[in-house]
C-alpha cells in the first residue's frame, strides 16, 4: 500500500530547499543538504518529490507563486500595449529580486509547469493587442519574441546587475514592442498584416458558426499568410 504524504513534511522540505537555494548564491544545492536542513532522510524527500529534479521543479513553482499572483492580478490600463509593457517590467523586477527562483524557472532547458502558466498569461496580453488591431505579426510570433527577449535580459541582469543593464532592459523592451506592435487608431488605417492578425484573434475568441471546421482552418491559414 502506498504511504500517505504528509503535507507538513513536504512544506518543510520545500522551505528548506528554497532557503538553501537563496543562500547558495548560484552554487548547486545537494539533496543531502536539503535533507539535513529539513530534518528528514533521503527516502522521505524522494517519497514526496520523486527525484532531485522533481524537488527543484516544486521549489521553483513555490518561489514563483508570488510572481504568478502578481501576473494574475495585473489589471488592464485600457491600453493593451501598455499592459504588455507593464508585464515586461513585472517579469524583469521578479528576476532581479528573486534570482535563484528565476534561474530555476528559465535557466535550464526544461520548462516547469509554472513557467507554462506565465507564458499563457503573456499570450493573453498579446492576444488583446491583436484584437485591438495593433499587432504587426502573428500572436505566436510576437509572444515568442517578447518571451525570448525578456528572458535574455532577465538572465543578463542576474549575471551582472547594473544601472546600465536596467536601462538596457527598457531599451530592449521598447525595441521589441516597436517591432511587434503598431500605434493605435482606426482599424481602417491599420496595415493589412495588422488587420489580418486582428481578424484571426477575433475569430479565435468567438469562432464563426457559419463555417465548417475545415473552412475555419483554411481561413486561419490565409490570415496567417497575410499577417506574414
Amino acid at each position: 500500500m502506498t504511504a500517505q504524504k504528509d503535507p507538513d513534511t513536504r512544506d518543510r522540505i520545500l522551505r528548506a530547499a528554497a532557503r538553501l537555494l537563496m543562500e547558495a548564491g548560484g552554487e548547486p544545492v545537494s539533496t543531502r543538504a536539503v535533507c539535513t536542513a529539513a530534518g528528514v532522510g533521503a527516502p522521505t524527500l524522494y517519497h514526496h518529490f520523486g527525484d532531485k529534479r522533481g524537488l527543484f521543479d516544486a521549489v521553483a513553482a513555490h518561489g514563483f507563486e508570488e510572481y504568478l499572483a502578481g501576473k494574475r492580478a495585473q489589471g488592464s490600463t485600457g491600453d493593451p500595449v501598455e499592459d504588455l509593457r507593464r508585464g515586461w517590467d513585472l517579469h524583469i523586477e521578479y528576476a532581479v529580486t528573486h534570482p535563484a527562483f528565476y534561474t530555476l524557472m528559465y535557466g535550464t532547458p526544461r520548462t516547469p509547469a509554472a513557467a507554462g502558466e506565465a507564458y499563457g498569461i503573456l499570450l493573453g496580453l498579446v492576444e488583446a493587442v491583436a484584437r485591438a488591431g495593433r499587432l504587426r505579426v502573428p500572436v505566436a510570433t510576437a509572444a515568442r519574441m517578447i518571451h525570448a527577449a525578456g528572458v535574455g535580459v532577465a538572465l543578463t541582469l542576474i549575471a551582472s546587475p547594473s544601472a546600465d543593464d536596467r536601462d538596457a532592459s527598457v531599451r530592449t523592451r521598447e525595441a521589441v514592442l516597436a517591432a511587434v506592435t503598431a500605434d493605435g487608431g482606426d482599424h481602417a488605417d491599420a496595415p493589412l498584416a495588422s488587420r489580418a492578425v486582428a481578424l484571426k484573434a477575433a475569430l479565435q475568441a468567438a469562432p464563426p458558426t457559419g463555417l465548417t471546421a475545415s473552412e475555419t482552418a483554411l481561413l486561419g491559414e490565409w490570415l496567417d499568410r497575410l499577417a506574414d
